[in-house]
């Protein structure tokens, strides 16, 4: 059941940081769900660097899942 939950939250974190940061940003329902879990860990790791520890909860993981999408369109220029 905890994959399951993971994949629904990495859903909803990406499909978030898509809506934040809008854009021609495609991949569909697999490729949001990847961003929104790799945003945790992205996440997770900015703020442990910032002495916040590893725990970052929802809003860190949007940030995470931002800022990986901030990164591609910057790449894409």
């Amino acid at each position: 059941m905890g994959i399951l939950w993971t994949i629904l939250i990495g859903f909803i974190v990406g499909a978030v940081a898509k809506f934040i940061m809008p854009g021609p940003n495609g991949g569909g329902f697999v490729m949001t769900t990847v961003l929104g879990i790799a945003g945790s860990f992205v996440g997770s790791f900015v703020f442990s660097l910032l002495g916040f520890g590893g725990g970052v909860g929802f809003v860190g993981s949007v940030i995470g899942a931002v800022l990986i999408l901030w990164i591609a369109k910057s790449l894409n220029k």
